[in-house]
């Protein structure tokens, strides 16, 4: 392939390997800079399921991108259709309407042919059958518009990445931090890179991917606001904000939700930064079958409120709201075949009993009668003349509360009971800088584009307010990096 320009990379997660290897199938020779050591390799892309939320207008549609699959999974599996405009009302939902039309219209227009491509690029999808499908007389049943997932997840997706990228010639370099952008009045032209104890300078168009802020505890505080220095980070400890800092210091614009994140309900007990090993084992995704509770004992969000794909983003900022920062979700045997399998991974905080009694003694934090009290109000306002549907929002509430259910409510009431503690984790930030929606190029305080400067993954800002649908980051980072890497490298 002959050498185009100089495109250096910022960051060597997903959205930053699909601008390396869009820009250099335009020719550009490559450069991926990765300040985490190869055995930490993959930003947050690694600590993910790797479920990419994607528009199919049928079956036909999204079976493009699973060449994999075999007619008895066909025969055995209803996938429905997530339309453009599902994808739209979505956005527009959950953000409160608040997302940015432009950059919304380019994530969902562009989400299949980024997904094929990246097919193309040796990236393997498959069905989600395990956590976004029930079995229903004999079919597995898709529920929330998220369907499939990259084969091996977020690791996995890394490795498809990274091998393709080793096949077509692009440089990775590993414990390389970049410190400073190198910028005149003519725009961008380089970065300066520090590694151990050398720096030096590299020339070229740079496309920043990496992270937010989530790593940082001051930014998380002087953004987020009070209580978010005490939030577990679910992914790389390395996503401290150096892409958007180094930006903002040469007059880049800021944008979107930056008092917002990403955070969802996180194990009690887990580490200050993600575990490779574990992954987002930690996460607790189930509570839309049961009740969450506080520490006094009461339940605060309707956790039937809608599919996890729409409340489970924002369900972690409400857990740091509680007395303590922390939650305990409380099932028992009627729904207890439906948790996820993060439920069951050995690094779990866990209680268990034949009584609702001996369960809280065992739910650390958490007031006893205040429990059983709301515990008894609940289980008499539920609606058990409607039923029990996982698959679609039933409409089996509760009545008279404080806080009502209003899908998927059941009694508390079949032994065992189950009880797992949780925190928040937070994912990714929402602030970020401005792009143009066409090109990525990154835009100044005066509104025009910085020459020779492009952004995607999570410091795109603009696409999220508030809240989340599942899977759509690791979309957004494919589609932004692919249009950032094509033209860095035109």
């Amino acid at each position: 392939m002959s050498e185009g320009p100089h495109v250096i990379v910022v960051g060597a997660g997903n959205a930053g390997y699909c601008a390396a290897l869009a820009a250099r199938e335009q020719g550009a020779r490559v450069t991926v800079l990765e300040r985490a050591p190869y055995a930490e390799r993959g930003g947050n892309t690694a600590f993910t399921a790797g479920a990419m939320r994607v528009v199919y207008e049928n079956e036909e549609h999204l079976l493009e991108l699973l060449p994999d699959l075999s007619e008895e999974q066909r025969a055995k599996t209803d996938f429905g259709t997530y339309t453009t405009s599902d994808f739209f009302d979505d956005m527009a939902r959950v953000t409160e309407f608040r997302c940015d039309p432009e950059l919304a219209e380019a994530l969902v227009t562009k989400s299949h042919p980024t997904l094929a491509w990246m097919t193309g690029k040796g990236v393997r999808f498959v069905p989600i059958y395990g956590r976004q499908a029930f079995e229903i007389d004999g079919k597995f049943r898709f529920w929330g518009g998220l369907t499939i997932e990259a084969s091996g997840g977020g690791p996995g997706l890394i490795e498809a990445l990274e091998q393709q990228a080793a096949r077509e010639g692009v440089e990775v370099r590993y414990e390389t931090r970049a410190t400073e952008l190198l910028a005149d009045e003519r725009g961008v032209h380089g970065v300066r890179v520090r590694h151990g104890e050398t720096t030096e300078a590299l020339e070229g168009r740079v496309v920043l991917a990496s992270g937010g802020f989530q790593a940082n505890s001051e930014w998380r505080t002087r953004c987020l606001g009070p209580g978010w220095d005490l939030a577990k980070v679910r992914g790389t400890r390395f996503d401290t904000g150096d892409g958007i800092r180094m930006a903002l210091d040469i007059g880049a614009s800021p944008y979107g939700n930056w008092s917002g994140a990403h955070a969802v309900g996180w194990d009690l007990n887990a580490p200050e930064f993600g575990d490779l090993k574990v992954g987002d084992h930690f996460q607790k995704h189930s509570y839309p079958w049961g009740v969450m509770v506080n520490a006094n004992g009461r339940r605060f969000v309707d956790e039937g409120a809608d599919f996890r794909n729409y409340t489970y983003a924002k369900y972690g900022q409400e857990i740091l709201r509680q007395p303590h920062q922390m939650a305990w979700q409380v099932f028992d045997q009627q729904v207890a075949h439906l948790l996820r399998d993060e439920y069951r991974i050995r690094e779990v905080t866990r209680a268990k009993a034949d009584t609702l009694e001996g369960l809280v003694e065992q739910m650390d934090g958490v007031d006893p009668q205040g429990f059983l009290d709301e515990v008894a109000r609940y289980n008499e306002a539920v609606r058990t003349d409607i039923g029990f549907d996982p698959t679609r929002r039933d409409g089996r509430r509760t009545e008279g509360l404080e806080v009502d259910k209003t899908n998927w409510a059941n009694t508390l009431t079949e032994p065992p009971f189950e009880a797992f503690g949780t925190t928040c984790g937070i994912t990714f930030t929402f602030g970020g800088l401005r792009v143009d929606s066409d090109r990525a190029a990154v835009i100044d305080d005066d509104g025009h584009p910085i020459s020779g400067l492009y952004a995607c993954g999570e410091l795109v800002g603009g696409l999220f307010y508030f809240n989340y649908p599942g899977g759509t980051g690791l979309t957004s980072g494919s589609v932004f990096g692919k249009i950032a890497g094509e033209h860095a490298a035109q």
